[in-house]
């Protein structure tokens, strides 16, 4: 019996699984099996994952179902005592798994481990850091304002506790994750591994770039949590529950703009991300203290609804200076933190 179950849904992943599946194996903490659970894929998926000779590999395929269906099916198959899951885009550092493992032995209240996230892009190059917080014990409050665990390839579970919770919840189409950590913060303590070992990978392929999905989903993910919110442990006063709401709210909408703002430019996700900020303003509760993050942001719309082929002459350019043109994204619009001790610079928020 495996220790740890590493759990990957995979739907026409030929262009990732391979680097994905390797980021598994190379782990340093090796007592696993990986599950990976084929979403009904029509490329060469299941021929890369062949190519691989270890018995700890277990494929199951299935007729295309969605991810959080597939993380269910994999939960289902789980032997070990901790389960972590991951995107079949995504990538782990080496000492992922040992590293959360260590924290959870080290914490026994604790039922999940977290790490940090950096951003990369479809070559595997960093893009941007990511939040980077450290919330330890009871996060729930934390959690409800931001997904800071940021995307559903981070934690390392207590196989039972999500058993417990019935798993992944399969009638939301976007943000599940966000969904799961918030009903295992209801019950269970985190501990945090102050460590990037999360690479994220960003694509107009992902799920999280159907907005107005995503803007549905979070929304009924956050009406969910704050209704059961009062029941769970010390209930807060409806005057701090309004503020809270609202930072909920503008950390979403906020996300959603800067989500609209990247490639593909277009003048659809110009008036999309001009309908973001518009409500991010409104909720949020710093509104004058951040006016020069929204002069920025709304900068940004303006050129890409007037002038499409002007900003992408301007990202050309700086792409030919061998710069990411995301760069250009992050100088105009990221708020100034200073570097943290990974050595990469911070950057914006940015959410699964």
């Amino acid at each position: 019996m495996s220790h740890i179950s590493v759990i990957i849904p995979s739907y026409n992943s030929e262009k990732t699984i391979k680097k994905t599946i390797e980021s598994v194996l190379n782990q340093t903490f090796s007592d696993l099996e990986l599950i990976v659970i084929n979403d009904g894929s029509k490329d060469s998926t299941l021929e890369i994952i062949s190519n691989f000779k270890d018995s700890r590999i277990k494929v199951f395929s299935f007729e295309n179902s969605g991810g959080n269906i597939s993380r269910n099916r994999g939960l289902k198959y789980a032997v070990g005592k901790f389960v972590s899951f991951l995107d079949a885009d995504d990538i782990w550092t080496a000492d992922k798994l040992a590293s959360q493992l260590q924290a959870l032995q080290k914490n026994l209240g604790a039922k999940v481990a977290y790490s940090w996230t950096d951003y990369i892009d479809e070559n595997g190059e960093i893009l941007l850091s990511g939040t980077h917080i450290t919330v330890n014990g009871n996060v729930y409050e934390k959690l409800l304002v931001s997904n800071f665990l940021e995307n559903g390839s981070n934690p390392l579970i207590y196989r039972e506790a999500l058993i417990e919770l019935g798993g992944f919840d399969e009638s939301l189409n976007a943000a599940q994750d966000w969904d799961m950590w918030l009903r295992l913060a209801s019950k269970f303590d985190f501990v945090c591994v102050p460590s990037v070992q999360i690479l994220y990978r960003m694509s107009s392929n992902s799920v999280s770039s159907n907005l107005v999905r995503q803007e549905k989903s979070c929304l009924q993910v956050l009406k969910r949590a704050y209704k059961e919110r009062p029941s769970l442990r010390d209930a807060p006063s409806l005057s701090t529950l309004k503020n809270s709401w609202n930072l909920s709210l503008a950390n979403l909408y906020k996300y959603l703009t800067c989500k609209a703002l990247q490639k593909p430019f277009n003048r659809q996700r110009g008036l999309a991300a001009a309908r973001f900020m518009c409500k991010y303003f409104l909720n949020d509760p710093s509104r004058l203290q951040n006016i020069n993050l929204t002069l920025k942001l709304l900068l940004k719309i303006i050129i890409i609804l007037t002038l499409p082929t002007l900003f992408y002459s301007i990202t050309n350019w700086r792409k030919a200076r061998s710069q990411q043109p995301e760069t250009l994204f992050n100088r105009w619009v990221a708020e100034k933190r200073p570097k943290n001790k990974n050595g990469y610079p911070g950057a914006f928020t940015i959410s699964s």
